[in-house]
């Protein structure tokens, strides 16, 4: 079809008995007119992992605190600051609006539980080698993966998914 694009994803563990686990994120950089007029549909009650903010210290040795969980109560999210959020468990299907010359971009996804939205913001943009320092207002990242909890393939066993972009 026109103004498509679909991926996939296979992983396959050739092991006879050894399980291996591993995480897998789709990154989809869009580009747009104005990020903080980008809206992204179907996240309204889903939980999400705030990775801007810092979750409480376990005691001394212990690993890193995991980020602090929320519910997203907006019909459309919208970023106005240094967003990453891994949301978990969301519906295959996301429209993001104001992308590709102000249009609509619809993902779909199989098999990707998780949607991460990323965007820098001007600080964590200096912050970065290979991201220019004004270029978070043009673009935002709405990923899809397997990120909250990692994917464990026993021996012998494949793991497959797929992700369609459209311009609508």
């Amino acid at each position: 079809r026109e103004k498509e694009l679909h991926l996939n994803i296979g992983v396959y563990n050739p092991s006879k008995e050894s399980p291996f686990d591993f995480n897998v994120l789709l990154h989809s950089y869009f580009k747009c007119p104005d990020v903080r007029r980008c809206q992204v549909t179907g996240l309204n009650g889903v939980t999400f992992l705030d990775r801007t903010r810092q979750g409480p210290e376990g005691p001394p040795g212990s690993p890193p605190p995991q980020p602090p969980a929320y519910q997203e109560c907006r019909e459309v999210v919208t970023l106005a600051e240094w967003t990453d959020r891994i949301y978990i468990n969301t519906p295959h299907e996301h429209i993001v609006t104001n992308v590709v010359s102000g249009r609509k971009m619809r993902i779909q996804k199989y098999n990707f539980p998780d949607t991460v939205i990323w965007n820098p913001w001007d600080q964590k943009a200096k912050e970065m080698a290979d991201f220019g320092d004004d270029e978070h207002p043009n673009m935002i990242c709405v990923n899809a993966g397997h990120v909250s909890t990692p994917v464990t393939l026993m021996p012998g066993q494949a793991f497959e998914a797929s992700l369609i972009l459209q311009v609508m």
